[in-house]
C-alpha cells in the first residue's frame, strides 16, 4: 500500500501520543508503517521537517469556527483553543515550541489572532508582540504542565526570601488559573 506524507504525520503523532517525543524518529516511523525508511523520507525529507509538519498538525486541530465577535473574547478563545489543541498530544507543546513551522494551519491561527489585537485596536507592531507574547504563554505553561512529574516533593527555593515567600503560589498546579491570569494581563485594554 502506498503512503502519502499524511500518513507519516498520523504515525509519528502516534508515536508522540503512545511513547513521547524522544520516540518519534524515522526508523520508529517506518516500522509502524511497515516501509523502508526511504519511503518515510521520502515524504518528509529531514527530522526537523517532520517536526514541523507535526506542529503544524498538532494546531490544524485549533477550530477557528464559532468564535465570539468581540476581539478580546476571540483573542481569549483563540489562545484556549490553542493549548487545548497541545494538551491533547504527548509532549504536544514540545514538538510545537520545537519549530517554527511557517504552515498552513499555523499561519491561519496566528492569522486569527493578529486580526483580533487589530480589530481590538492595537498598533501591528503591538498586536505582533502581543501575539507572540500569547503564544510563548501558551507553549512555556503548557511545556511545564506536560513535563510536571506527577508525585513530586515540591520545589526547594533554599534560602530565597522572596521566592520563600511565593512558594505556595509557585508550587501549586492551578494550570488554568495561572493561563486565564497571563491571558487576561496580556489582552488588557490599552
Amino acid at each position: 500500500m502506498t503512503k502519502s506524507q499524511a500518513d507519516v504525520v498520523r504515525a509519528a503523532l502516534e508515536i508522540l501520543d503512545e511513547r513521547g517525543a524522544e520516540a518519534v524518529s524515522m526508523r520508529a516511523i517506518a516500522q509502524k508503517l511497515d516501509v523502508r525508511m526511504n519511503t518515510v523520507l521520502w515524504h518528509v525529507k529531514t527530522k526537523a521537517r517532520l517536526e514541523e509538519l507535526m506542529a503544524d498538525a498538532i494546531v490544524a486541530s485549533v477550530s477557528l469556527d464559532g468564535l465570539p465577535e468581540h476581539w478580546h473574547d476571540r483573542a481569549a478563545e483563540i489562545v484556549r483553543r490553542y493549548r487545548r489543541a497541545l494538551l491533547a498530544h504527548r509532549d504536544g507543546a514540545v514538538v510545537v515550541a520545537g519549530t517554527y513551522a511557517a504552515e498552513p494551519a499555523t499561519l491561519d491561527t496566528a492569522e486569527a489572532l493578529v486580526t483580533a489585537l487589530l480589530d481590538g485596536g492595537s498598533s501591528p507592531r503591538d498586536a505582533a508582540w502581543t501575539c507572540w507574547s500569547l503564544i510563548y504563554l501558551v507553549l512555556g505553561l503548557t511545556q511545564e504542565e506536560q513535563a510536571l512529574p506527577h508525585g513530586s516533593d515540591g520545589l526547594d527555593v533554599g534560602e530565597r526570601p522572596s521566592l520563600r515567600r511565593i512558594l505556595p503560589f509557585l508550587a501549586e498546579e492551578s494550570f488554568d488559573e495561572r493561563f486565564e491570569f497571563g491571558v487576561a494581563r496580556l489582552l488588557k485594554p490599552r
